[in-house]
């Protein structure tokens, strides 16, 4: 799937005027609230007409305003899911979900009642009305009401914003099956560091409605100065592993990477799954020697490749671990006392514990760039 877009348009005092092409299954538009983001989203979706410019969704014209081609919402085969659910109150979750595929002619119709109910675990779910449904629950349903649509791109506006943790933490897999079992292209909004590091296979950065950075995750969640203030604390690495195999004596999980074998806590997985993770470069330790009598257990060795300046004092550190890119925050007491610079070879240390849930998916296999 191929999304281009360039687009500009102003509503008040904002101006947005963006420009980008993206080929990944699931495209994060990541940045701080008034970024332009929902705006974005809103164009595509044929809920908001632009001033100027151009959509165009696997060859498929949604909007040219040159040619004077605007494609309505009811016809551009969009599925569309919002922070807040927005079910029928007075319908029946199985109800809400027929209600998805109401407006698709039944020859466009590829997404099956049955399978979208499996993927989505709801299937215990379709006699209740939504009052009766926790908040992830409602978010599942209203995810399958947009897949009955069989829409060809599937918008998602930070679905999980209005979330808990513990919620977000049980609708995040569903996402990730979507993206990897149906095959829908996604473009994801979110201004949280740690979904997109999860989900996404490309990232379209916005700042003030520019774009600011366009790439593959990896790439982009390695540049901490994109990130919005509160959330470069969450920053650093995302790498590409398997699973090795288990350690059932301490019940952990030995994954292969690109960097080296790296323990982390047992994962629901067999060997040879794809497994993607997120280091923060904040839990990343250099050590200029091996290091002995440490209770850490994942010691990577590598040779730094950049020294960049950072906030406050800090300084970002770039290891090349044979060829997959490690990011350490430190500060620029601890670079000068070990007399760090570029081409020194150094080891990265990281606590198997810092590996929790939020920091590791399944999936995306081949998609990400270290």
């Amino acid at each position: 799937m191929t999304l281009d877009v360039d687009i500009a348009h102003r509503q008040g005092a904002f101006s947005l005027e963006t420009r980008f092409s993206s080929v990944g299954r699931l495209t994060a538009l990541f940045g701080p609230s008034g970024s332009g983001k929902t705006s974005l989203i809103n164009i595509i979706a044929g809920l908001a007409r632009p001033e100027r410019g151009r959509i165009v969704v696997d060859g498929r014209v949604l909007v040219d305003t040159e040619r004077k081609i605007f494609v309505p919402r009811h016809r551009r085969r969009v599925g569309l899911v919002f922070q807040d659910a927005r079910l029928f109150p007075h319908m029946s979750v199985l109800g809400n979900l027929r209600y998805g595929r109401f407006f698709t002619p039944q020859s466009q119709r590829y997404a099956s009642e049955e399978a979208v109910v499996e993927l989505l675990g709801i299937g215990h779910l379709l006699g209740r009305r939504p009052s009766g449904l926790s908040g992830g629950e409602r978010q599942r349903v209203a995810i399958g009401r947009a897949l009955l649509a069989s829409p060809q791109l599937l918008l998602m506006d930070e679905p999980l914003a209005s979330l808990d943790e513990a919620r977000k933490a049980e609708i995040l897999p569903y996402i990730e099956r979507l993206r990897d079992e149906m095959r829908i292209p996604i473009v994801y909004v979110s201004h949280s560091v740690a979904e997109v590091a999860r989900l996404a296979s490309e990232v379209v950065v916005l700042s003030a409605g520019r774009v600011a950075a366009h790439g593959p995750a990896a790439a982009i969640m390695q540049r901490l100065d994109l990130l919005p203030v509160e959330e470069r604390g969450e920053g650093g690495s995302v790498i590409e592993a398997i699973v090795s195999r288990h350690d059932d004596t301490f019940d952990m999980t030995v994954l292969a990477s690109g960097a080296g074998n790296i323990r982390v806590p047992r994962l629901d997985a067999p060997p040879g799954a794809p497994v993607r993770l997120r280091i923060r470069a904040r839990d990343v330790i250099i050590a200029t020697e091996r290091p002995l009598g440490l209770s850490a257990l994942n010691i990577l060795p590598g040779r730094i490749a950049s020294i960049n300046a950072g906030e406050g004092g800090s300084m970002e550190v770039r290891i090349d671990c044979n060829g997959t890119a490690i990011l350490s925050r430190i500060t620029r007491q601890s670079l000068e006392m070990l007399g760090l610079s570029p081409g020194r070879e150094v080891f990265g240390v990281i606590k198997t514990i810092s590996f929790d849930r939020a920091n590791m998916a399944t999936g995306l296999r081949g998609e990400v760039d270290a």
